[in-house]
């Protein structure tokens, strides 16, 4: 199947012209600093009762977060650039070129940043590794971007992040699709560009997580010391396996299991009012919001934040979903108090 490229008429004149590299410029500029050098943690305890698990100190207030330091430090050297997207997909022929780089951001761990205050309250947690993860496309997955946040040192890992090509949509209506989602972002061209059928997208999500030792496929396929944390459950839950049927694709086992972060924080922090989503929680948080809203690789980086920023105030997170073997299409949901 081919896909013609979209005329130059229609690319916004707010984006950036390297050699065939578009890349999205999200305004405002929100400086931030290199993640510094942390201490090491020794391995988490497990919790199997998350209803009744005993804290060792009792969770905190919203407004006792208020003045607490964001994860983007105002005061910080470095600003924040847009993700180069071709880069993220391991196409961009402009690394050597100091305009290019000045302008997009190569090292996504650039966009996070802890402080030695951040590990005054930080408790074990369940897992070495989170995989931050927040799906776009509600047709079939369009955008599938991963986070790994190391649990211990609170710094970023790897990012692994693909444009997806739906395979039950005929062209016209890919086209629209993608123009009417990526057109407002400008990064349409980028998806036409870079967008690999899912079947492929996950072949090599999973080479990805064979080099960082997450996941083996003759130990069960489960992950290992890791776990994937949405914000909601519609992700794993939902279109994960809606698009796996699509594709013809058995469920990995790798998705029998997540955490909501929405649920954690419902119960940690307990908010008056409730936060049914990541800019509320963010705004209760007073924590920025960068880059798009609904740009799948933004999102996962500002969902990123909001767990960083509950780690530093304490916050265990365990797994609150888990499908049942016997019936993966039914889920068992491990706290009472949910959203």
């Amino acid at each position: 199947m081919s896909f013609p490229r979209i005329p130059l008429s229609r690319v916004p004149s707010y984006l950036h012209n390297s050699n065939n590299c578009f890349h999205l410029l999200h305004p405002p500029f929100i400086p931030v600093s290199k993640t510094p050098s942390l201490p090491t943690y020794q391995t988490a305890r497990t919790y199997t009762d998350f209803n009744s698990q005993t804290q060792t100190q009792p969770p905190l207030s919203l407004p006792s977060l208020i003045p607490s330091p964001p994860v983007n430090n105002p005061n910080a050297t470095h600003r924040w650039k847009p993700m180069c997207l071709y880069h993220t997909h391991g196409k961009c022929t402009k690394i050597d070129d100091p305009v290019h780089v000045e302008r997009f951001n190569h090292d996504c761990s650039r966009d996070f940043q802890v402080s030695a205050a951040d590990f005054e309250r930080k408790r074990p947690q369940d897992f070495d590794f989170f995989l931050v993860f927040d799906l776009e496309g509600k047709v079939e997955i369009l955008e599938f971007p991963v986070l790994i946040i190391d649990a211990k040192t609170m710094g970023v890992v790897d990012l692994f992040h693909r444009f997806v090509r739906p395979t039950a949509m005929s062209e016209e209506r890919v086209n629209e699709y993608i123009y009417n989602k990526y057109g407002k972002f400008g990064v349409d061209r980028v998806w036409h560009d870079t967008a690999l059928p899912f079947n492929e997208v996950l072949q090599q999500f999973e080479s990805w997580l064979t080099q960082h030792n997450l996941w083996e496929k003759t130990r069960g396929g489960r992950l290992n010391r890791a776990a994937f944390v949405t914000c909601g459950n519609w992700d794993v839950k939902t279109q994960v396996p809606h698009q796996c049927s699509v594709s013809k694709l058995k469920l990995p086992p790798y998705f029998m299991e997540w955490i909501n972060l929405k649920d954690v924080y419902q119960n940690f922090y307990n908010p008056r009012n409730e936060a049914r989503g990541m800019r509320t929680m963010m705004s209760q948080l007073k924590i920025p919001m960068v880059g798009s809203h609904h740009l799948g690789l933004d999102d996962t980086k500002n969902i990123a934040r909001v767990l960083l920023r509950m780690l530093a105030d304490g916050a265990v997170l365990p797994i609150t979903a888990r499908r049942k073997p016997e019936s993966p299409g039914s889920v068992n949901f491990l706290y009472k108090n949910r959203i």
